[in-house]
């Protein structure tokens, strides 16, 4: 095809539905209920599956804009690759294994030396803004939560409701910014890293953002891949812990002392379930 193949097959069924024939409706509905069938079964499985023939099954696929039935299982991986939740024949692997492998895959490539370095930053900034879109924003938030409990001024971005720019110009060379970018990241993140320059920067990101790495000053690669349809965050939640924990060795005693006086506040407002229930 000289035109751009499409990537979804089940949105090229929505768009085309109304002019497939009585035999590509049928195979439409398989496909709709069972979407995995166009990863894991051949054509002439599918065929039987819905009661026509190999030909009307390559036709239905070439009426969806794809070449064959195997550009669309192609262009399946594809998406899945890029992050968009597909469901793949592997799905069943169970969640705990695809989470330890990337665990094992993510503290394997990150050297102890670049973690402590990194929380030397985070003890001694003057400011820690954490920076998180989309499935990143609560991982950022998070590891405010956990160095908040150490250290003053620690702020995550962009705020609900807000644009980014009236924060990033009060950074000065002073601050420490992370940032996090997994793969479908958004437009401006590039824009943001060309914005923070002047900062100590560190970018948490999948092997897809490695192309950054010349951007900021510490990169860290962590992996959430998985073979079921949504990513996994396990490996840079651990990560975020790992941090945290280092950070707190970093700072010493200064770190004791905040978590003694926030608990004290905790104990005054009442805030807390009691331990003794």
């Amino acid at each position: 095809m000289t035109k751009k193949s499409p990537s979804d097959v089940l949105q090229q069924i929505e768009k085309h539905y109304a002019s497939l024939s009585p035999s590509g409706k049928s195979i439409a509905h398989y496909i709709q209920q069972n979407p995995i069938a166009v990863l894991s079964q051949s054509t002439s499985l599918i065929a039987e599956k819905t009661g026509t023939s190999k030909a009307t099954v390559s036709r239905f696929f070439r009426q969806l804009g794809f070449d064959s039935h195997q550009q669309a299982k192609e262009a399946l991986v594809q998406l899945r690759e890029q992050g968009v939740p597909v469901v793949s024949p592997s799905s069943g692997v169970l969640q705990h294994e695809s989470d330890s492998k990337n665990l094992a895959n993510t503290f394997e490539g990150t050297s102890s030396e670049a973690l402590s370095d990194i929380a030397t930053l985070l003890a001694s900034a003057g400011q820690v803004t954490l920076i998180g879109f989309r499935n990143a924003y609560p991982i950022a938030l998070h590891f405010r939560q956990q160095l908040k409990q150490i250290r003053g001024s620690v702020r995550v971005l962009p705020q609900p409701g807000q644009t980014l720019s009236e924060d990033i110009i009060d950074l000065t060379k002073n601050d420490v910014v992370v940032l996090f970018g997994f793969r479908r990241r958004t437009r401006q993140f590039k824009f943001v890293l060309n914005s923070i320059k002047h900062c100590k920067t560190v970018l948490i990101t999948d092997p897809t953002g490695q192309g950054y790495r010349h951007d900021v000053d510490h990169l860290i690669v962590t992996h959430i891949g998985s073979d079921s349809p949504f990513d996994s965050y396990a490996a840079p939640m651990s990560l975020v812990a790992s941090l945290c924990n280092l950070t707190y060795e970093a700072l010493g005693s200064k770190a004791a002392d905040r978590v003694d006086a926030i608990t004290d506040i905790y104990i005054q407002m009442d805030e807390l379930e009691s331990p003794k229930r």
